[in-house]
């Protein structure tokens, strides 16, 4: 019987910035956005504003739930609630850019489908950029939110052979 390596528990093949593909899409797992969801943000970020967690407040105003706030719908394209960062644990250098649009209002009750798609590989000397669009769909189908991430991802070294 061999002993056990940790390093050996990996839950995705490794890969390197010279094995993606333009076209490539990590989905993240729905999300549908409870009262716990709406408390933790709140907790986290120190926002106050009643618009996040009193609905007699948001009823008021004419809308139909408590609005998150638009942090709350940019971590639901979090690549860590998927495969990506599993399969570029010893390539990722950095997560160096985010941008994000925030198109229509997510509400306590709506569920979230996040997805990040590579748009653009930017080869360097030793290394690339990745260039995810994220969006952000609801129960509806509708694009709540669309943006962007940028990796910095390694190359494979020449004399590694994996």
């Amino acid at each position: 019987m061999t002993a056990f390596d940790p390093r050996s528990h990996q839950l995705a093949e490794q890969r390197w910035f010279e094995d993606f593909r333009v076209g490539e899409v990590f989905r993240l797992p729905s999300r549908t956005m409870s009262d716990a969801h709406f408390l933790a943000f709140q907790a986290a970020s120190g926002d106050n504003h009643p618009v996040h967690y009193d609905r007699e407040y948001c009823r008021a105003q004419g809308m139909p739930e408590l609005l998150a706030h638009g942090f709350q719908v940019l971590i639901q394209t979090a690549a860590g609630a998927g495969l990506f960062p599993h399969q570029v644990e010893d390539s990722l250098m950095g997560f160096i850019e985010q941008s994000s649009r925030f198109l229509k209002g997510v509400y306590a009750g709506d569920t979230l489908y996040s997805a990040l798609e590579i748009s653009a590989l930017l080869p360097q000397r030793t290394s690339g950029v990745i260039v995810m669009r994220a969006t952000v769909h609801n129960q509806r189908g509708e694009l709540v939110l669309d943006g962007m991430h940028k990796y910095l991802i390694r190359k494979r070294h020449p004399d590694k052979k994996e």
